[in-house]
Formats: structure tokens, sequence, C-alpha cells
């Protein structure tokens, strides 16, 4: 059996904005940052919560590039394939950080969803180029080894958290 969708966190979302139509942007953005994405389960809640049909939660879900359906790591990296990342090299930075990390372009998240990799046409830093952020982080002129350094680091804090976690 499955366990229940716990929606305390929601209710926090909801009383912070209120539960007004208007702050669906809002709301969506804040449930996201808490959970990495947008799970199923909170649209019918919301759909109640606001009086809004879940077809025009989902349709400014979907309409937004921001917005994920799908579920994400603990820390999201974004490899910028714009145009000055590219010609300095931006694609084996990401096929390093796809080698270490098990992942393909089909499979962006790994299994105990550490980490995501995702690429991006750009990040508005180009003369930093190639650039890397890691949740909004940015980490300029990145190299291969310097991205297998940062995953080393960040593997570092999530064994960390865990073990804060489990303490």
């Amino acid at each position: 059996m499955q366990p229940t969708f716990d929606y305390s966190a929601v209710d926090d979302i909801l009383s912070l904005y209120g539960k007004k139509e208007s702050n669906i942007i809002a709301i969506l953005q804040d449930v996201q940052e808490r959970y990495h994405y947008l799970p199923r389960e909170v649209f019918p809640y919301l759909s109640g919560a606001l009086g809004v049909s879940e077809a025009r939660l989902y349709s400014v879900a979907t309409f937004y590039e921001n917005f994920s359906l799908e579920a994400k790591g603990r820390f999201v990296i974004r490899v910028c394939d714009g145009t000055a990342c590219h010609v300095r090299k931006s694609i084996p930075i990401l096929e390093r950080l796809r080698k270490e990390l098990g992942l393909s372009e089909a499979n962006k998240t790994t299994a105990d969803r550490g980490f995501t990799v995702e690429t991006v046409s750009c990040l508005g830093a180009c003369g930093l180029a190639p650039v890397i952020t890691v949740n909004d982080q940015v980490y300029p002129a990145m190299t291969p080894d310097k991205a297998s350094e940062l995953i080393t680091a960040l593997r570092a804090q999530l064994a960390a958290e865990s073990e804060g976690a489990s303490a």
C-alpha cells in the first residue's frame, strides 16, 4: 500500500498566500521549491482549495518551463549549451557529469534522487562560459575535471545530510 501524501507543507504555503486564484504561480513555485517538482497529488488538492479546475493548474504548470512535473534530485545541475558555452566546450562537461552520475539524456535523475542533470539554452552568464548552475548557484569557467570535483563535494554534502537526518 502506498503511503498517503502529507499535505501539511501545502497547507502552510496556502496559508502564506491565501486561497486566491491570483496566487497560483507563487503557490506552485513554493510547492516546487519544497518538493523539487510538482507532485501529481497536489493538483486535486490545490484545485479544491483554490476553487479552480485541475486543468487550469496543469495549464499554468506546463506553460512555464520553470515548473517540472517530474521528480528532481536534491541537486539540480543545469549545464548551459548556449553559443558561448558550447563554443567553450560545455558538452564534455555534460558528458562527464552524466558519466560520473550514471545518467543519460533520457534518464536525467539518479535513482536516489540525489542529482538531476539538465541542459539549458542559456543561463545568461556568457562572459563566464562555460557555466553550470547547481540549485541556481553559478559555477563559472567550468571544466570536466572541475565538474568531477564538484560532484565529489556534493556527494559528501548529501552523505552529511543523510547522517544528520538519521541522527
